[in-house]
């Protein structure tokens, strides 16, 4: 049974018929070829197929989600932000230009999944949502993003290169202000 859907992708809105069971990557990748959502292993286990998502009435790029697990037609007039959605232009994000300063990626598959995870988990940390680390879940406000937090909020991101280092180095830097320099 196929559903027509709009989704509105790194700020371009697309109407498209899509079967019930197709995922968001499979609609991103196979129909509207955007390519920066990458297939990893197809089962939400590591992360490279990353974005950010909003509902219809939702702020901002969104929180990041698995497009692997999420099916294209429960997120109808949804704004999905890729990792090339990010940016401006030639201007990169600050993440991007971090990763960059940062050597935060070796083969760069798992890079766009890594920087829109990144990003959500930015959002999340500066709204106050707890993570596993957090030994006081009675405190108020933005959480602090040391090496720990961070490993432990992008935990969900696998680097087969292993650039963990050098991705969490990246994080702090622009979590802290220092953007992209070193």
């Amino acid at each position: 049974m196929d559903s027509t859907i709009s989704l509105t992708v790194d700020g371009r809105r697309h109407e498209l018929t899509v079967g019930t069971r197709t995922t968001v990557l499979d609609a991103l990748r196979d129909r509207l070829g955007v390519t920066s959502a990458k297939k990893g292993c197809d089962h939400g286990q590591c992360g490279a197929c990353t974005v950010l998502l909003a509902g219809p009435d939702e702020p901002g790029p969104g929180r990041r989600v698995l497009s692997c697990l999420s099916l294209a037609v429960a997120h109808d007039d949804a704004a999905v932000t890729t990792a090339d959605g990010l940016g401006d232009g030639a201007d990169l994000h600050p993440l991007a230009e971090a990763f960059v300063t940062h050597d935060a990626y070796q083969c760069g598959y798992c890079t766009p999944g890594q920087i829109c995870s990144a990003v959500g988990m930015l959002d999340e940390a500066g709204a106050g949502h707890p993570s596993a680390v957090i030994a006081d879940l009675s405190a108020d406000g933005p959480a602090v993003l040391d090496r720990a937090e961070i490993a432990e909020r992008l935990s969900g991101n696998l680097c087969r290169c292993a650039a963990y280092s050098g991705i969490v180095d990246a994080v702090s830097a622009v979590s802290t202000g220092a953007g992209a320099s070193r």
